[in-house]
């Protein structure tokens, strides 16, 4: 199926950009690099054709680097730029000599000091700036940090924005219903769409089987529906919770019961019309 699209992976050198939060105890399995080569070898395992990459640190000098890669596993970049800063001339500097189309914009809210950060007027500034830029702006929060999210979403419906990871749901615990909760009002906003993502590794064990993944599906599909939402891996933290290639056959499971073409929007319609993905050649 080389016409879908993983909508978030993550690729790095540490001699350039280094990852300070793997921990080579509990993370070896991704305690090294990561190359675009590497991305195209597991790509091409799982069937899928191309992927939007997403950034893993709050640099501009990682998003230029990646912009400069070579595209051709690449199909748009997530990156990222200070959005409390003025954002008109960050994006402009990103992109200058970029081989790769800047799609969307990135910041670490779930692990930024201030817990609050996307409630900030200043970052109310900067995703302004990115609707008039056509540009995307990823959310990568906690699971009880959603109504800040359906806040900002609500405040600026010129701004697409994307849920990655559903929000991290807390599987396993007392909290799935109040997740399930919130998950539902953000899903009320038609300008966000959602990536199903980043669920084996928030099991915290390659023990897990698709009937642990059912219900943060079924949430996220009653929430937003197969329009808006996408398959993604999270690859390489993918490596922690089985691999790829069973997260990938578990997705397989997962929508089976749907139709043949809402598989084809959550498989990669979703993600190049969030995106704005150019066809592949």
């Amino acid at each position: 199926m080389t016409d879908a699209i993983d909508a978030h992976v993550h690729v790095w050198e540490r001699s350039t950009d280094p990852q300070a939060w793997i921990d080579p105890d509990s993370m070896g399995a991704i305690d090294r690099d990561f190359t675009v080569s590497d991305l195209g070898d597991m790509l091409r395992d799982v069937g899928v054709g191309r992927a939007v990459v997403v950034q893993s640190s709050n640099s501009a000098g990682e998003t230029r680097r990646l912009l400069a890669a070579d595209p051709e596993a690449v199909a748009g970049v997530v990156g990222w730029i200070d959005l409390t800063d003025d954002a008109d001339v960050a994006i402009s500097h990103a992109l200058a000599g970029a081989k790769t189309r800047l799609v969307g914009i990135r910041h670490l809210a779930h692990i930024d000091p201030d817990p609050t950060w996307l409630l900030r007027p200043d970052v109310g500034t900067g995703l302004e700036a990115l609707a008039r830029h056509r540009l995307v702006f990823d959310l990568v929060i906690r699971w009880w940090q959603l109504p800040q999210a359906t806040s900002i979403a609500r405040t600026h419906p010129d701004t697409t924005f994307v849920l990655d990871h559903l929000g991290g749901p807390p599987l396993g615990t007392e909290h799935m219903a109040e997740w399930a909760s919130q998950i539902n009002r953000l899903g009320g906003c038609p300008n966000v769409t959602a990536k199903v993502s980043g669920l084996p590794s928030a099991l915290g064990t390659d023990s897990w089987t698709t009937a642990d993944l059912r219900e943060p599906f079924d949430a996220a599909l009653d929430a937003f529906g197969p329009a808006r939402l996408m398959y993604g891996s999270d690859w390489p933290l993918v490596r922690l919770g089985g691999g790829p290639s069973r997260w990938h056959d578990a997705f397989d499971e997962l929508v089976r019961p749907l139709s043949d073409e809402e598989q084809r929007l959550m498989r990669g319609e979703c993600a190049t019309l969030t995106y704005g993905l150019e066809e592949s050649k």
